[in-house]
């Protein structure tokens, strides 16, 4: 299993960014995506995630209506748009796997067992 993420930059307090993770080796019914992040001196925290199964969508409080995750399962890559940014959106963003999510588990980083290495997204004001 690999995850490989990538499009990190710097960029301007309301500009976008698009991170990918490029997906390999899991190709089970029950899989689900998730972007995490972890700003300097802080605890990795959930910021979305999305189902295999039937494509269902959720978000952590702080970027839900500014951040869209998707999947092209014909690229086997997870996005994540990332809009209106602000400074506190700065962090180091990893894609992760897991299998088997429950939807009460979502937002456990120890739940995805798969993690790819951290794109850096810094946000200027």
């Amino acid at each position: 299993v690999q995850l490989q993420a990538s499009g990190g930059g710097s960029v301007q307090a309301g500009d976008f960014l698009t991170l990918s993770c490029a997906t390999s080796g899991l190709t089970a019914w029950y899989v689900s995506w998730g972007w995490f992040r972890q700003a300097p001196g802080e605890d990795r925290e959930f910021v979305a995630v999305i189902h295999r199964r039937g494509g269902s969508t959720y978000y952590a409080d702080s970027v839900k209506g500014r951040f869209t995750i998707s999947r092209d399962n014909a690229k086997n890559t997870v996005y994540l748009q990332m809009n209106s940014l602000k400074p506190e959106d700065t962090a180091v963003y990893f894609c992760a796997a897991a299998t088997g999510l429950i939807a009460s588990a979502v937002t456990d980083r120890g739940q995805y067992g798969y993690w790819g290495q951290g794109t850096l997204v810094t946000v200027s004001s």
